[in-house]
């Protein structure tokens, strides 16, 4: 097959929905299709290009005159390229790959991360809507996505190409017991509810120290949010490290204790996989697809969202009870071979050959149609 995939950029800032597009351009490629990516770009090029990836230069902001340039380098893209498969990752390459598809004979295929965005019906302008996890899928039929269009792919990453073996990273000198989360700094990773769990329980486990691992826009109100801590527990705020964005967040893993996700929406939550492989112990949010990534309670801890209480009693829960932590890590690490990045491109080429064959069909009826009519 010859295999296009669209994403506003391929930049190597822990964004997972680029991370997934990057990982199934270039397992596809090994497994012999012919592959390219178009996008704006990014660090991850060099890592397609060794993997014999294609890489076409689209830029997808959305002002009214770049949206005009990008049709236009679309249709050049897909004259050049030619593809049997175009693979839309996000909300504005779908709908250029939709409203441009004409003539052009490919299937469109379409992958829902973020159910939660009102913009997310609009995929559903492709042929199939790959959900990540059951909870989306369920989602996007609610939002009248028709249950014939939807697929459920499971969200995964190891052994991805991206990244080494988890074999082959060192652990961080990091203060234990720590407690950490890998995110974007935004309210909706519940870092909020994070930082309140962590004082409320901070003074009766003064060894622990919480790292917050990732950057965003609002990391200079959590930041502030800290520092308003009372000076009488000033020495509280030593113990809360945000450590920005880092491009080996299993050296972090891989020391940590407890690791949180305490997200108020979560399409699948493909860190926790990464965390499980590192063999910490989780807390995490019962929304969305998140039971799911565990194993519906077997591998983590599950707390309400945005209720920070709950999640500073789960974390005394563990913290207090050694054999307790030991289990949860031991589950964590249990029943990980389905989050293989080999399995989601498999399934994914089972989806485009699906469309393949429908097509096929299609055009055998029409050729038989015309002849019996002659």
């Amino acid at each position: 097959m010859r295999i296009l995939h669209i994403t506003n950029h391929i930049q190597k800032i822990g964004n997972g929905i680029v991370n997934v597009a990057v990982d199934l351009a270039c397992l596809q490629s090994k497994d012999g299709h012919d592959v390219a990516v178009a996008s704006a770009g990014g660090e991850y090029k060099a890592l397609l290009e060794s993997h014999g990836v294609t890489h076409f230069q689209l830029d997808q902001s959305r002002t009214p005159l770049n949206l005009i340039k990008a049709a236009w380098r679309y249709q050049e893209i897909v004259k050049k390229f030619q593809p049997d498969i175009v693979h839309a990752h996000m909300m504005t390459g779908v709908v250029l790959a939709g409203v441009l598809r004409r003539r052009c004979e490919y299937g469109l295929v379409s992958t829902v991360h973020n159910e939660f965005q009102r913009s997310a019906v609009l995929m559903g302008l492709a042929d199939r809507v790959i959900a990540v996890s059951h909870a989306v899928a369920d989602s996007m039929v609610q939002r009248r996505i028709p249950k014939s269009k939807l697929r459920v792919v499971s969200n995964g990453t190891l052994d991805s190409p991206r990244h080494k073996s988890i074999k082959d990273y060192q652990p961080l000198p990091l203060y234990r017991p720590a407690i950490a989360t890998v995110a974007g700094m935004y309210s909706r990773k519940g870092i909020v509810e994070l930082i309140e769990a962590f004082v409320k329980i901070a003074a009766d486990f003064p060894q622990v120290h919480l790292y917050l691992i990732g950057d965003g826009p609002e990391r200079s109100m959590f930041e502030a949010m800290v520092q308003k801590i009372p000076f009488r527990c000033g020495e509280l705020r030593q113990r809360i490290h945000f450590e920005g964005f880092q491009p080996e967040p299993q050296r972090y893993m891989l020391a940590t204790d407890i690791f949180v996700l305490a997200s108020h929406h979560e399409s699948f939550g493909l860190v926790l996989t990464e965390a499980r492989e590192a063999g910490c112990a989780i807390i995490a949010s019962d929304v969305d697809g998140i039971p799911e990534t565990l194993d519906n309670r077997e591998a983590g801890l599950l707390v309400p969202p945005k209720d920070s209480l709950t999640l500073a009693d789960a974390l005394v829960q563990l913290l207090s009870d050694p054999k307790q932590m030991h289990k949860w890590k031991s589950r964590a690490k249990q029943n990980l071979e389905r989050f293989s990045a080999k399995r989601v491109s498999k399934e994914t080429l089972a989806v485009y050959g699906e469309l393949i064959t429908n097509y096929l069909e299609n055009r055998i009826v029409k050729i038989a149609a015309v002849l019996v009519s002659k």
